[in-house]
């Protein structure tokens, strides 16, 4: 049999409005609001690096030059600090533009993100490739992309990440219906549905920001016509790879238990920054500290 080839390149979409942010993302890109003193987008990065990743595409749109911007060398701010003896700060400067090989491309017409996907075909070529949504932020000691690759290795295919949400909050996501298999984290996918009413959702089990996709999918898409919202939606072309198999399929789902960080939602956002924080050994215990005595305060005054 032939082997199946090592999977290199990250494709990250990155060209939405950030529309529930605003007005902080009028002129600042949603993906640049910072989670501690990082912004969302480099943990992205940070995570496919993790997972053997180096070669980065990240899909772009009007007014994201800060993304391309925080990836790339600052000399003027570097040569500040070295001339301050700030060695800690330019570590942390030099970091976000020694992580990866970044590229950008325009998406051009927010077509959804299928079309955004889509808009990758040139630079992926015919190899597999993951694709890291920009709002899911997954904790690195819980290693999702890595397992999603070991079982695109071992099936061929694709593979999506799922995970269990309330009945009453799969509406806010794209819902796969799954059948099981002899390993207990990974399912076959049957049947793919984008942002069902919850008495039509046939689990659930949601489709959460990381994927990893056989290249045969570019064919499908070009073929996808708009569906839900009038966008080119990713769930329908990955349907019909899980509908016939020999277009690219099959198509597996890995079940995430982890930790994982919703930052397109304000109130997750909020929340993702607080977890973060106590976790940090240079911010923890004094924050906790804190948040304890605010807590205990508010809930003695309320």
């Amino acid at each position: 049999m032939a082997s199946r080839p090592t999977i290199s390149k990250a494709v990250i979409p990155a060209a939405g409005l950030g529309t529930r942010f605003l007005p902080a993302t009028k002129a600042t890109p949603k993906e640049m609001l910072p989670v501690v003193d990082k912004p969302a987008i480099q943990y992205v990065v940070e995570e496919a690096v993790s997972a053997g990743l180096d070669d980065v595409l990240m899909i772009t749109g009007r007014n994201k030059r800060p993304l391309e911007d925080h990836f790339d060398r600052n000399y003027e701010l570097e040569s500040a600090l070295q001339k301050k003896g700030d060695a800690s700060r330019l570590a942390k400067v030099q970091e976000s533009s020694d992580l990866a090989t970044m590229h950008y491309v325009r998406q051009g017409d927010p077509k959804g993100l299928g079309h955004a996907v889509l808009c990758a075909a040139p630079h992926v070529g015919h190899e597999p490739f993951a694709v890291l949504l920009g709002d899911d932020l997954i904790d690195p000691r819980d290693p999702l992309l890595q397992r999603m690759i070991e079982v695109q290795e071992q099936h061929g295919g694709s593979v999506i990440a799922l995970m269990e949400v309330a009945p009453e909050q799969i509406h806010l996501y794209g819902c796969a219906a799954v059948e099981a298999t002899a390993e207990g984290d990974v399912v076959r996918i049957s049947g793919l549905v984008e942002k069902p009413d919850p008495a039509d959702a046939p689990s659930h089990y949601a489709v959460i920001g990381r994927y990893v996709l056989a290249p045969q999918i570019f064919d499908v898409l070009r073929e996808t016509e708009p569906g839900r919202g009038g966008e080119i939606q990713l769930t329908d072309a990955l349907q019909q790879l899980a509908d016939d198999e020999k277009a690219g399929g099959p198509v597996h789902g890995v079940v995430f238990r982890g930790r994982r960080y919703d930052t397109g939602d304000r109130g997750d956002y909020l929340r993702a920054i607080v977890r973060l924080a106590c976790e940090r050994e240079d911010l923890g215990p004094e924050f906790r500290t804190w948040l304890r005595g605010y807590v205990g305060q508010e809930l003695t005054e309320g």
